[in-house]
């Protein structure tokens, strides 16, 4: 009961989980699966002199389990100044699923 809530909380607040989302995890491997695969992990800043990246966008749900932080730290690893963040409101962590309309809306804005 507690892995349910956690799915309709934070991964996928859709009353019925899509069916293209339950084959992927049904498929997903053994090796990034669960929080012991990233535990520790830290993405760090380039290294001196590296060269800058092209503009990035990076999206996330209101209500996902990566945190508005965390999210804004990616700027710094990205190695652009331009760096675009937005949050999909009444979302989890599948918003391209939970709001298709909203999601494609924020990838046109972006992409234009």
């Amino acid at each position: 009961q507690l892995g349910d809530l956690f799915r309709v909380t934070h991964q996928c607040r859709l009353p019925v989980m899509p069916e293209p989302l339950v084959r992927a995890y049904e498929k997903a491997g053994t090796v990034w699966r669960g929080t012991g695969a990233i535990s520790g992990y830290e993405a760090a800043p380039p290294k001196e002199g590296a060269r800058r990246m092209p503009s990035a966008l990076t999206m996330r749900g209101e209500h996902d389990f990566i945190s508005e932080w965390s999210v804004g730290r990616w700027g710094e690893v990205l190695n652009t100044p331009f760096v675009r963040r937005r949050t999909m409101e009444g979302c989890g962590h599948h918003p391209l699923l939970e709001d298709g309309a909203t999601y494609g809306e924020i990838i046109e804005s972006y992409v234009s």
